[in-house]
């Protein structure tokens, strides 16, 4: 399909630039299994969802996975930013550079101050390992595992999407902000958006209610952000994310679609997960590994009955992934009505509950 079939206009106000407080306070668009509008908010999920129901959330933890270092080559240095967005190994990350042309394979790159490092977080080194086009580099840092987590968590800045961080700077309030409630694994660079609506009164009132929830763990890269250069979608390559379903959890839903009971998926990333574990049979089995799935309308859907997700850009894959799910001519017609009662749209924005296309639930 083109591209250009996902285009639409929106205006530059309609970008939130900080959350509704408190989360859930956040408006809903509720999207019918028929294509009917119906303007909610996030708290009314309590009247929404029905005892039975599977609530699946993704439990990646943001990384501060932006890094300024001073690039060394010999005795001449460069200021150099990167973007980290995919653990290659313990010691190891893709990034994006910024400026990549300041880059050489062999380069030494000191992150933070060098001198009064009197412990392993205020110390971080990494070397320039491969350099790729579009900006990515891989880097070999001097420190693995939780030592190296630890040491980015020191150094690093909260990694906003580029259109908050072009618009204003960030700010310490982003730290809790742009981390959903129940995060637990390190290993994202981009949070899970439709998870920072949730709080944890609404979720133990979901609970209460009779709603099950659900961990899974897809670690969200920056190749979320990236914009589509293709002008078909044959033609786009999606940046692998590394993500992990137990054999429990598995199990569980299993046992809930067999009841007819409905699987509601928090995120997209949460969606592609498990129908990315679920392509080989057309069952849910355990995963643990990469995936690249890319969604377009045509994909056939074998586990997530709804989804929440927040309102994303034109011609972005995450817009063609809804208009798999609901209909592109349902979802072109939502998001106009978004833009005209003049919904938030993006990372801090409000937020669309979407039912499967065609499918009673």
């Amino acid at each position: 399909m083109r591209v250009d079939e996902f285009d639409f206009d929106l205006p530059e106000k309609l970008i939130a630039l900080h959350p509704a407080i408190p989360r859930d306070s956040a408006r809903m668009l509720h999207v019918d299994h028929s294509g009917e509008l119906h303007d909610r908010g996030v708290a009314d999920l309590l009247q929404i969802l029905r005892p039975g129901d599977v609530l699946v959330v993704n439990d990646t933890k943001v990384l501060p996975a932006e890094l300024t270092g001073i690039r060394w080559r010999g005795e001449f240095q460069a200021k150099v930013s990167f973007n980290l967005h995919k653990r290659q190994g313990p010691s190891s990350w893709l990034a994006f550079a910024r400026p990549a042309k300041r880059l050489k394979i062999g380069d030494q790159v000191v992150f933070g101050h060098a001198k009064d490092r009197a412990c392993a977080a205020q110390k971080l080194e990494a070397r320039v390992e491969g350099v790729a086009t579009g900006g990515q580099v891989t880097l070999a840092f001097d420190l693995a595992g939780a030592y190296l987590d630890e040491a980015i968590k020191s150094q690093g800045a909260m990694p906003l999407p580029p259109y908050i961080g072009a618009r204003r700077k960030a700010e310490p309030r982003d730290d809790e902000d742009y981390q959903t409630v129940y995060a637990a694994h390190d290993g994202a660079v981009a949070a899970p958006t439709a998870g920072l609506h949730f709080t944890s009164e609404l979720l133990a009132g979901l609970e209460k209610r009779g709603v099950a929830i659900e961990h899974v763990t897809l670690h969200v890269g920056a190749g979320t952000f990236l914009p589509m250069k293709a002008d078909d979608t044959k033609d786009h390559k999606m940046h692998a994310e590394w993500g992990e379903i137990s054999a429990a959890s598995v199990e569980r839903l299993a046992e809930a679609k067999r009841a007819g009971r409905r699987v509601i998926a928090v995120g997209t990333t949460s969606l592609r997960l498990l129908e990315a574990a679920s392509q080989r049979t057309g069952t849910l089995e355990a995963f643990c590994g990469d995936t690249d799935i890319f969604i377009t309308p045509g994909f056939r859907f074998n586990v997530v009955d709804m989804l929440m997700t927040n309102f994303h850009l034109p011609r972005s894959t995450l817009f063609m992934l809804v208009s798999a799910f609901s209909g592109m001519d349902t979802m072109k017609r939502a998001y106009a009505h978004a833009i005209n009662k003049e919904y938030r749209f993006y990372s801090y924005g409000d937020a669309s509950l979407l039912e499967r296309a065609g499918e009673q639930t």
